[in-house]
């Protein structure tokens, strides 16, 4: 049977208080994922996140972290590349500390390369990441690549398993809404894409890559590039549709964890969860 979790992208809207407080919160309100949100920078301390950590574990709230925007491992700048290579680095040891199983980051860019050369060389930069991990011994984080929803991007599923093959303890982040925006609208509307999405993951990467598989969505608009704006779950004018992605992952039984993305964070975790609880049950919500 299914199994998901769910929470939001940062801290929760709703919420006053310190990080470490968040745990708890999600807790009460009925939600059990957090993803900690150090897109601008890695600021949280050595003692912040450990205390983080044990606020999880009390909560039993299974704690991710989004890297830095600011990333391109594909770059053909010397500078920007080791600044990128050190800003993985600083989320691996950040979330080392505060017991985050997955650091999800955007490779890169194609700017000045072809797709296969920005390919390689984000796999030569990750491979120093890969180093760097087991040098601290945090080997139990994952690397995490998102699906990206702009066509300049580097970050296709068929690029994120290729990434993840050379990689060890890594597993593409399935972002259902990029890949609707990518795809100008093409892919991510039946139940057979959904299917298909999980399907190549496992074939390519083993079961170890859905246990659980760890996605993002919110509806998302987008334009002749690709992703331009998120948008919360009751704007039915954008795409995708949850329903369609829940029913098509009950019906292959994964395990999985569901982050939102939608400008209404908490909320619209808690109604993908009351949309899940609906078409396959309560018990298909992990407690």
């Amino acid at each position: 049977m299914a199994r998901f979790m769910f929470g939001p992208a940062g801290k929760p809207i709703s919420y006053r208080g310190s990080i470490q407080g968040v745990p708890e919160f999600l807790r009460k309100i009925g939600l059990n994922a957090f993803e900690y949100q150090a897109v601008r920078g890695v600021r949280i301390s050595i003692e912040q996140a450990e205390e983080l950590a044990l606020e999880a574990a009390k909560s039993g709230v299974l704690v991710s972290l989004h890297a830095p925007y600011f990333i391109n491992l594909s770059s053909l700048s010397e500078s920007t590349l080791r600044a990128s290579i050190e800003r993985l680095a600083e989320s691996i040891r950040a979330s080392k500390h505060m017991n985050a199983y997955l650091v999800v980051f955007h490779p890169g860019y194609y700017k000045g390369s072809t797709p296969r050369e920005a390919l390689n060389r984000a796999i030569i930069a990750l491979k120093k990441v890969e180093e760097f991990r087991d040098s601290i011994k945090a080997t139990n984080v994952w690397l995490g690549p998102e699906t990206v929803g702009k066509t300049s991007q580097l970050g296709s599923l068929e690029e994120n398993i290729e990434i993840c093959r050379a990689i060890s303890n890594c597993r593409p982040v399935i972002d259902w809404a990029h890949i609707y925006a990518r795809t100008s609208g093409s892919l991510i509307t039946s139940i057979d894409h959904v299917i298909k999405v999980v399907e190549e993951v496992e074939m390519e990467l083993g079961s170890k890559s859905v246990k659980p598989l760890h996605m993002h969505f919110s509806k998302i608009e987008y334009g002749r590039g690709g992703e331009r704006e998120h948008h919360a779950l009751s704007e039915a004018e954008y795409g995708p549709n949850f329903e369609l992605v829940c029913k098509g992952l009950t019906q292959v039984g994964v395990e999985g964890v569901f982050i939102s993305e939608s400008p209404l964070l908490e909320k619209d975790a808690l109604l993908m969860k009351d949309i899940c609880s609906r078409i396959c049950g309560v018990n298909c919500v992990a407690d």
